[in-house]
């Protein structure tokens, strides 16, 4: 199994770590600005990495430009990040081979996907080559020293159809799917009205970031479905994840992939969140986003 990582500016997309360890460590990076000493040291977990240089991102030149390189590789695997979601068909045409889009995981065995929104897992047999994407945050990786031997590889680009960019705008945090959030502040049944979440929401604006829930929170209409994190809503894996009034139960934390930070608020000290955060916050969850709001308010104003 091979990982193809689409690269821009030098910055690997979501899911980019767990697809690498999903194949076993064996990756090829595709994109510019690969010679960045951040970005291989950032490959953990890689044992065998090549580097191909193709400029500015354009699908279908880049699946044209790979063909050859990987049309011998059985199984293909993309994180399925809006690049990777991307060009993992075009990919696929290329190679004319079949595209299991969406995976949790895969094996050169089977894949496993969701259906019906996430409420059953089907097993698909794989049997021939095929091309995959693979969900960010439902895998996880171990952090570890990468070892990997690292080599660049020259590809002549090939020009095929694609689309021109007019331009491109940033992520509107407030929508964003949760899986593709860096940044998260997430409320559970510590903060006392619906109303709170829609501070939540404000704040979490205010830091970069989304607002999430747990299921008690959506259970109570108080937040739509998409917003709830956990076994029974989504998988995401943040940079930085906030909590207010959320004690941890374990079908709320098995949903958080494994965030490089946590930050929880309350009034528990022993509460599973708690236990697992980088700083916890002992107070009320309700009076801290008070507080938390102001302050920001206040940077905001100069």
């Amino acid at each position: 199994m091979l990982a193809v990582i689409p690269v821009r500016d030098g910055e690997l997309p979501a899911g980019a770590l767990e697809t690498i360890a999903e194949c076993g460590g064996r990756v090829v990076l595709v994109g510019d600005r690969l010679d960045g000493v951040d970005l291989i040291a950032d490959l953990v977990g890689a044992t065998d990495v090549r580097a191909i240089e193709l400029g500015t991102y354009a699908p279908g030149s880049w699946a044209a430009s790979l063909g050859a390189l990987v049309d011998d590789e059985p199984i293909i695997v993309l994180p399925a990040s809006p690049d990777g979601r991307d060009l993992a068909p075009r990919l696929a045409y290329v190679l004319d081979r079949p595209l299991v889009a969406n995976a949790v995981s895969i094996t050169p065995e089977r894949a496993t996907v969701p259906r019906r929104g996430g409420l059953e897992l089907h097993v698909l047999a794989v049997g021939t080559p095929v091309v995959a994407t693979l969900q960010p945050g439902v895998r996880g990786f171990e952090l570890a020293a990468s070892g990997a031997t690292h080599q660049t590889v020259a590809v002549d680009r090939r020009e095929a159809p694609d689309p021109t960019v007019v331009a491109v705008h940033p992520p509107d945090v407030t929508t964003i799917d949760l899986t593709e959030a860096g940044r998260i502040a997430a409320g559970g049944a510590g903060l006392d009205s619906a109303a709170r979440f829609e501070q939540l929401a404000r704040v979490a604006a205010a830091l970069g970031g989304a607002m999430g829930a747990t299921r008690v929170i959506t259970d109570r209409a108080w937040v739509g479905h998409e917003r709830q994190i956990g076994t029974t809503g989504v998988v995401v894996s943040p940079e930085l994840y906030l909590a207010f009034g959320i004690s941890g139960a374990v079908q709320h934390t098995s949903g958080l992939g494994d965030p490089r930070h946590v930050i929880s608020v309350n009034t528990d000290p022993h509460c599973p969140m708690m236990q697992m955060s980088d700083l916890a916050v002992v107070s009320d969850a309700n009076a801290v986003l008070d507080e938390l709001e102001l302050l920001l308010g206040a940077i905001a104003d100069g």
